[in-house]
């Protein structure tokens, strides 16, 4: 939009007689009643993206000036983890997995850069160094591993019908209708890992762009091997990024939908990645996830009398997290989130919140 404002203010009209002005006026009326339609009936959020579209049939902008704008949104999409200011993109147009990885971004601020590694953007605080190692909690570095990174959707996934989950293609649709009020805008499914979800919302053409977001490099990996035999994907706006929930790569209110599938339970804490996700998220963004429910089956401690004594004991028989349902529509709202809502079928729970 600067661009533009620039273009025309640096381009001044020639004045025009009385008579020729009010000919003008008379044969771009009703264009100009279509144009003020069109643009009262945008939504705020995606007011950048679709004013260049309207703008775009009434100026014809230069390819250089076009590749720079091009750029520009693009590279606004991800933003430092460290000081969560937009990253400076230079390299191939295009929002796919092939320019991002030929692209190199940079925090001018930070004075730090952020390189592709392998299929994946890496966009972690540790990203690039050499000699600090940082190991995660049990449940975290399980899904780094090779082994379970190539089974999640060879069995693993399947079991949790067990629990209640009601299967993929079920979820996706009940997800879908969550995210009826933000669609056309940017989706990120974090803790995507093998990019079940990432893949099917990438190709629903629901959403500007889909970022699959994980910290397991071989989840990132099995992702893009599944995304090669689905030609339909390559046509559409979708990127792999390496980043931690707790610290996600993108600025204050600039995401339209979080997903997070089966990853509340994973997390080391809860409390902080529901904080970034509602600081990431727009006004009016969606957050949708889903979860085990805490039962007698996955924690002692899951009885309203007992439960308190799970912080001193901990979870003595599993290393994740299970909270009841009334535990997170408390963590949501906490974390600023409002119009909380839920189903649940056995220990299986779907819930959503909204950023104000």
């Amino acid at each position: 939009m600067e661009a533009l404002a620039a273009l025309a203010s640096s381009s001044p009209s020639p004045a025009l007689p009385p008579s020729s002005r009010r000919k003008l006026h008379l044969s771009t009326s009703s264009q100009n009643l279509s144009f003020l339609v069109r643009s009262t009936n945008l939504r705020s959020h995606h007011a950048s993206s679709r004013r260049l579209r309207v703008y775009g049939s009434a100026l014809t902008l230069d390819p250089e000036t076009k590749r720079q704008q091009s750029n520009s949104e693009e590279a606004n999409y991800f933003a430092c983890p460290i000081c969560y200011e937009p990253l400076i993109r230079k390299g191939p147009a295009g929002f796919n997995v092939p320019a991002i990885y030929r692209s190199g971004f940079k925090c001018q601020k930070c004075d730090k850069t952020f390189t592709s590694k392998d299929v994946f953007l890496d966009l972690t605080v540790t990203s690039g160094m050499k000699e600090y190692n940082e190991i995660k909690p049990v449940r975290t570095e399980l899904f780094r591993s090779p082994l379970v990174s190539f089974l999640y959707e060879r069995g693993w996934r399947q079991n949790f019908n067990r629990s209640g989950f009601p299967g993929p293609e079920e979820e996706f649709n009940m997800a879908q209708q969550y995210f009826d009020p933000v669609a056309g805008g940017l989706l990120v499914d974090v803790s995507c890992g093998s990019g079940l979800f990432s893949r099917k919302f990438a190709k629903s053409g629901s959403y500007s762009a889909v970022i699959a977001l994980d910290f397991s490099e071989n989840m990132l990996r099995q992702c893009y091997e599944f995304s090669k035999q689905d030609e339909s994907l390559s046509n559409t706006n979708f990127a792999l990024v390496r980043a931690d929930v707790s610290r996600l790569p993108f600025a204050s209110c600039s995401v339209d939908a979080v997903h997070a599938g089966a990853a509340l339970h994973c997390w080391p804490s809860p409390s902080n990645a529901v904080a970034e996700i509602s600081r990431s998220l727009r006004s009016g963004g969606v957050f949708v996830g889903t979860t085990f429910l805490s039962t007698r089956l996955n924690n002692p401690f899951s009885n309203g009398v007992l439960r308190p004594l799970r912080q001193f004991v901990g979870q003595t028989n599993s290393s994740y997290n299970y909270f009841t349902e009334k535990e997170i529509e408390d963590l949501c709202k906490s974390c600023g989130l409002i119009n909380y809502s839920c189903k649940i079928q056995q220990a299986f729970i779907m819930f959503s919140a909204q950023k104000p």
